[in-house]
C-alpha cells in the first residue's frame, strides 16, 4: 500500500500545547520516547489503520513573534516540563515547522489575545471573508508544497470571549455575515473552521472557543462531505469530574455542592485572567455535572493566574454530598499536572482518529470522540466511562 501523507495544521502553533505536541511527535518519530499518554496506542486500537508518525507533516498559524525552539526552551526552563536533551535532538524538525507557520487571524478575539499579536497583524484590516480566503491560501499552499493527501486543522489557540449576538442556523443565511466585519459576531476560531471545512478539510476544536459549534457550520461540513468535532480538551480536573460524578449517581448519593479552584501560570492562564475570556472557560467546565447527575448541585469554579507556576496546573476540589439518613460527607482531592504534557498526546490522538474517520467517509460531528472533550458537540453524554465505550465501539466497527 502506498504511504499516505497527512498534514496537521495547528492554530496557535507556537503555544504550549502545540509546541509540546510537536516535540513529542518528532521524538516519537525518532523513537526517542515511548508513546505514554496516547489513547491511540492502547491495545484495543492496535488494529486500526493509523498513519505512521513519519507520514505526518506539521504547519500552522500563530499571532505571536517567537519560535518553536524558544517556546520549547521556556517549557524546559520555566516549567521543567520538557527535557533539554530531547529539544536538542529535534531542533531540525522544529526549525522546519517554523518555516511553515503563517500569521493568524485576530477577528473578534478580544483585547487580551490581540495584545499578544505582532504589530503588523494588529494593523491588518480584513473582513471575515478576506480572513477566510487568506487562511485558505495558506492551507492550499501547505497541501501543494508538502504533497499532502489530507490535512486536519486543529485549534489549540487561546480561549476567545463568548460570542455576542444571534447566529443564523442555516448556512445560506449565515454566509452573508462574512462580508461585513461590522455585523459579524463570529470569532477567529469560527473563521478558521469555515476556511478548512469549505476546502473539505476536517476541523477539530480543542479549545472552549466557538469554533465549529454553530449549526450552520455543521451544515457546511456536511455539504462539503467532511467532518468536525469539539470542544475544549478534557485533560485534568474535568476529566476527574466526568469519572467521579457517575460514582455518586450510581450509589444514589446526593451531591449538594461541588467547588473547584484552579491555579496555573502559562499563556492560557494569562489570557483567562481576563474575565471575558475566563467566562467562556468556566461555562465549558461547569456544564457536565447536571448532565451526569440529572440535577444541578450548587457549583463554583475559580480560575486564577499565578505566574510562578508556569505550565503546572493545580486544582483543588471539594465535593459536599449527602448519604443515608441525610448525613453530610465530603470528598476532597488535589490534581496537579503539567497542562501541555497532559494535552499534547490527545492532540496527536485526535489527528489520528479524525484522519481515519475522514477516510471512512464520515461527515458532520464525530461524536465518538466525546471522551476527549469537556463540552462534546452533538451529545449530552458526559459520563467518561460511557464516552470511552463510544470510542471503543466505533473502533471495533471500524477495524472489522
Amino acid at each position: 500500500m502506498a504511504r499516505r501523507r497527512v498534514g496537521l495544521w495547528l492554530l496557535g502553533a507556537r503555544g504550549g500545547v502545540a509546541t509540546t505536541a510537536i516535540v513529542g511527535w518528532a521524538a516519537m518519530k525518532k523513537k526517542l520516547t515511548p508513546p505514554v499518554g496516547l489513547v491511540s496506542e492502547l491495545p484495543q486500537f492496535s488494529n486500526l489503520d493509523f498513519f505512521n508518525w513519519g507520514d505526518l507533516t506539521i504547519g500552522g498559524h500563530d499571532i505571536r513573534k517567537t519560535t518553536l525552539i524558544e517556546e520549547a526552551e521556556k517549557l524546559r526552563d520555566q516549567s521543567r516540563a520538557i527535557d533539554g536533551g530531547l529539544i536538542r535532538s529535534v531542533r531540525t524538525e522544529l526549525r522546519k515547522i517554523d518555516e511553515r507557520i503563517r500569521p493568524g487571524v485576530l477577528f473578534n478575539v478580544g483585547s487580551t489575545i490581540r495584545s499578544f499579536a505582532t504589530k503588523s497583524l494588529q494593523k491588518k484590516e480584513e473582513s471575515p471573508r478576506q480572513s477566510i480566503r487568506r487562511v485558505q491560501r495558506d492551507l492550499r499552499a501547505f497541501v501543494k508544497n508538502e504533497r499532502l493527501d489530507q490535512v486536519i486543522v486543529l485549534n489549540v489557540a487561546s480561549t476567545e470571549p463568548q460570542v455576542k449576538g444571534s447566529i443564523p442556523a442555516k448556512w445560506d443565511d449565515f454566509e452573508s455575515l462574512l462580508e461585513d466585519g461590522g455585523s459579524c459576531p463570529l470569532p477567529a476560531s469560527s473563521l478558521y473552521a469555515i476556511a478548512s471545512l469549505e476546502l473539505g478539510m476536517p476541523f477539530v476544536n480543542f479549545t472552549p472557543s466557538l469554533g465549529s459549534a454553530p449549526a450552520a457550520i455543521d451544515e457546511l461540513a456536511r455539504r462539503n462531505n467532511t467532518c468536525h468535532m469539539g470542544h475544549d480538551g478534557k485533560t485534568g480536573e474535568t476529566l476527574l469530574k466526568s469519572a467521579l460524578a457517575p460514582i455518586f449517581a450510581n450509589r444514589h448519593l446526593n451531591i449538594m455542592s461541588w467547588v473547584g479552584h484552579n491555579i496555573f501560570g502559562n499563556m492560557d492562564g494569562k489570557v483567562l485572567d481576563d474575565p471575558r475570556n475566563k467566562k467562556t472557560k468556566v461555562v465549558s467546565k461547569d456544564r457536565l455535572l447536571g448532565e451526569i447527575l440529572g440535577y444541578d448541585p450548587q457549583t463554583h469554579i475559580s480560575i486564577e493566574y499565578i505566574e510562578s507556576l508556569g505550565d503546572w496546573k493545580t486544582a483543588w476540589d471539594h465535593v459536599h454530598f449527602q448519604g443515608f439518613l441525610g448525613t453530610p460527607m465530603a470528598l476532597q482531592f488535589t490534581w496537579q499536572g503539567c497542562d501541555s504534557i497532559l494535552a499534547a498526546p490527545l492532540v496527536l490522538d485526535l489527528v489520528r482518529f479524525t484522519d481515519l474517520a475522514r477516510r471512512r467517509g464520515e461527515t458532520g460531528l464525530l461524536t465518538f470522540l466525546a471522551s476527549f472533550f469537556k463540552s462534546p458537540l452533538g451529545t449530552t453524554q458526559n459520563n467518561f466511562v460511557k464516552q470511552f465505550q463510544m470510542l471503543e465501539d466505533w473502533a471495533a466497527a471500524t477495524g472489522d
